[in-house]
């Protein structure tokens, strides 16, 4: 069946790369249209430019944080050259993998893509399937199911896409199978990781996980080709083949390897790594005495809450980037605002970090919130948003009830009052990245509370809904 022939004016007038379009996808009568759409001529110029073929194998690449998802497609050398970048409509939960159902986290990782996980008969337009969990989620007990990339901008685990974004995504990859190639790889990443990122996040309980990834981040961007990934001992593992008869088991010891990049490119990977490293120390030395916050997903939609074309549609609902709802806090402001124990200890970074279902309405501050408040002083003063120390907290409490420890409010210090001091940490739960040291802190209006996110008061997480509800996949070819 031919396309309808209104399609190409209406991709005329719409922005490829944003969640508020106007791009009517009901224009499509048959589910033949969607997957026989052509790419725009646009693109096959781009291709045509930098010596790609239209079927050349393609991979894709995520980044979380800026919320951006790009296509690279492989040259006649070799190498791939990236081709289209897209923003991302709706991503949920936070920063960090995905470990079990329900969780709202989107994959983390490196996930095969192969015809098998291709859906033109998704509710949500068109979908491709992660293939979560992969070896390295399953050796890891991590569970989940039916994580996608898709059309509608909603997602509860997924990355989720405008209709017109995930038709070329959807394009990209039905060509590129086409051509030969038997699986395409995904690289989910959490931000790029750069020097300067991997510092700002040096906190995150998720940092061993995401130096893990970062071998295969870092061959890409040397070499411009995806890394060969295995898995075993439950761990990822880049460009390496077993020796003599040995083989690769998930979660079995791994055996004897050799690598299989060449000497060039491994010269290539130590100069890159000799950079990263100076890098590193002078953004440590730079931001040693702060301590990122990520925001909550809530936090994020507020962002571009006035960004959707219809408030009522249940099924669009766009997220913000990461970026740009995130907070730096000095080490003196995270010791007043999570000060515990009678100010001996303070909690582990990773409590602000993990994911929560926290309201924002006024029904949020109740009044032992309100007390905790008060007990800081003006640092917490309804001009500078006394609702945000209140949600942190809130956040502290509910995520510690989970695991069954004591709440961060319960262990405040009884009778807090301002100009109380409260005593530098003398013990940090997190051995693998302790607090710098810091002086005793005095709580008193002389301690500044940043700026907040713009927070809107029905933005909420849902965190009941879990994933997307199971449905068949299709093959097509």
């Amino acid at each position: 069946m031919r396309l309808n022939p209104l399609i190409p004016l209406l991709f005329a007038t719409v922005a490829l790369t944003g969640c508020n379009s106007f791009f009517d996808s009901s224009a499509f009568s048959s589910v033949q249209e969607k997957m026989n759409y052509p790419l725009p001529t646009k693109i096959e110029a781009r291709m045509r430019a930098s010596d790609m073929d239209r079927n050349a194998p393609i991979t894709i690449r995520i980044f979380k944080e800026e919320g951006v998802l790009e296509i690279w497609k492989q040259k006649r050398d070799g190498t791939y050259g990236k081709l289209e970048s897209y923003e991302i409509c709706a991503w949920s939960g936070k920063l960090g993998p995905k470990k079990k159902e329900g969780d709202r986290q989107a994959p983390e990782g490196f996930y095969p893509l192969t015809t098998g996980l291709m859906n033109p008969y998704s509710k949500y337009f068109l979908a491709i399937n992660t293939g979560y969990p992969n070896r390295y989620d399953s050796a890891n007990a991590l569970t989940g199911s039916n994580l996608m990339i898709h059309g509608a901008c909603s997602s509860a685990g997924c990355y989720s896409m405008t209709d017109e974004q995930i038709l070329e995504i959807f394009a990209f990859a039905r060509d590129a199978f086409k051509g030969g190639q038997q699986s395409i790889m995904l690289q989910a990443y959490p931000f790029r990781m750069t020097a300067a990122n991997m510092v700002r996040h040096r906190y995150n309980e998720n940092y061993d996980f995401w130096e893990m990834l970062k071998p295969g981040y870092d061959y890409f961007e040397v070499t411009q080709k995806p890394a060969k990934v295995d898995v075993c001992d439950r761990s990822y593992v880049f460009n390496e083949k077993p020796t003599d008869a040995g083989t690769f088991v998930s979660s079995a010891q791994c055996p004897a390897m050799v690598t299989t990049v060449s000497a060039d490119d491994q010269a290539k990977l130590d100069a890159y790594e000799a950079d990263y490293q100076k890098d590193y120390d002078k953004a440590l030395k730079k931001n040693a005495d702060m301590v990122w916050i990520d925001p909550t997903e809530a936090q994020r939609k507020a962002l571009v809450a006035d960004t959707r074309p219809d408030p009522t549609d249940a099924l669009y609902q766009p997220t913000g980037p990461s970026l740009e709802a995130g907070r730096y806090l000095t080490v003196e402001q995270y010791q007043v605002a999570l000060a515990q124990d009678g100010g001996k200890t303070i909690p582990t970074i990773d409590v602000l970090t993990r994911t929560a279902a926290i309201p924002d309405g006024p029904d949020a501050e109740s009044a032992q919130d309100a007390a905790v408040v008060t007990a800081l002083g003006d640092a917490a003063a309804p001009e500078k948003d006394s609702g945000w120390l209140a949600r942190l907290l809130q956040m502290a409490q509910g995520n510690n009830q989970a695991d069954d420890t004591p709440s961060l409010r319960d262990s405040i210090p009884a009778g807090l009052a301002t100009g109380d001091t409260v005593a530098a940490p003398t013990d940090v739960a997190s051995a693998e990245a302790p607090l710098p040291p810091v002086p005793d802190v005095p709580v008193s209006s002389a301690v500044p509370i940043p700026e907040p996110s713009p927070l809107a008061a029905y933005a909420q997480v849902d965190a009941n809904k879990g994933d997307r509800e199971k449905k068949p996949f299709w093959k097509f070819w």
